[in-house]
């Protein structure tokens, strides 16, 4: 695919994604996983249809913008992970609150297209790193990826929080321990590390939306009872402030190889 022209068709000029995966960086994936169940749960208090036509093109219009850069940008790649978190956690209570998927088929079924999409990824890339998404179809691969994490997720966390009768809070503190699994095996069994990241990343998202719901929901039903709304509120602004740093910051991008690539202005600089 050439790179001229202008639009989404147009090739990266380098990585889509941070290079650098930092403390700040999980700290910004909780807070989405959090943020995102809380808001399409109040969304969907307003009503399923209008829950879905906002939730549809909050969507699109973050894959639009991300999809518009040639290279890493803080805001609009955490924009898309958000609307994903949205978009997703309405797509999976869907299935189950309007289809009647139990939450055991919910969490299976996205079980399964995950597996889906990590084989054919692997297969058609013969790599799974985040490192390696410089190309428009790797980068389509790792967002069909990161929408059936949240997906799945969401199903998870409900499963274990009302199949399981775990409750939020305890559905939360496990999650919290799994996701420790991960960093353990990679520190004393080095184990490889893009199965960590993903290992780690899937998990996040029934952490994250555990502690949304248990914050928001009411305290029939073992939440705090703060509502959707609030909840959704102060995630948001901690997101925004999160992504702000990162945008200004950086500590998430390669600043030396940048420097290497970007080219020399001035009278001074040398012939190439």
């Amino acid at each position: 695919m050439r790179a001229n022209g202008s639009g989404p068709r147009r090739e990266p000029l380098g990585t889509k994604v941070p290079e650098k995966i930092t403390v700040l960086f999980w700290v910004v994936k909780l807070l989405t996983t959090a943020g995102g169940e809380a808001t399409s749960d109040y969304l969907a208090t307003r009503g399923d249809l209008l829950a879905g036509v906002v939730e549809v093109l909050i969507f699109v219009t973050a894959l639009w913008l991300q999809l518009r850069t040639r290279h890493y940008a803080a805001a609009a790649y955490w924009f898309l992970a958000l609307a994903i978190a949205i978009f997703g956690t309405g797509v999976a209570d869907a299935m189950h609150l309007i289809v009647g998927i139990p939450y055991a088929g919910t969490t299976f079924l996205w079980a399964v297209v995950l597996a889906a999409i990590f084989w054919q990824w692997h297969r058609s890339e013969s790599t799974l790193s985040i490192h390696s998404i410089t190309t428009r179809r790797r980068e389509l691969y790792y967002w069909a990826t990161v929408f059936a994490t949240f997906a799945l997720g969401t199903a998870l966390g409900d499963f274990t929080a009302t199949a399981l009768h775990l409750g939020y809070l305890a559905s939360g503190i496990t999650f919290a321990v799994i996701i420790m699994i991960p960093a353990v095996a990679r520190w004393g069994f080095r184990l490889n590390s893009v199965v960590a990241f993903w290992f780690a990343y899937v998990v996040t998202r029934p952490l994250g939306a555990s502690f949304a719901d248990y914050a928001s929901k009411p305290r029939a039903i073992s939440g705090a009872g703060l509502g959707d709304g609030p909840t959704a509120a102060v995630a948001l602004v901690a997101i925004v402030i999160g992504v702000a740093y990162l945008a200004v910051a950086r500590p998430d991008t390669d600043m030396e190889r940048e420097t290497i690539k970007r080219p020399v202005r001035g009278r001074h600089a040398p012939s190439a």
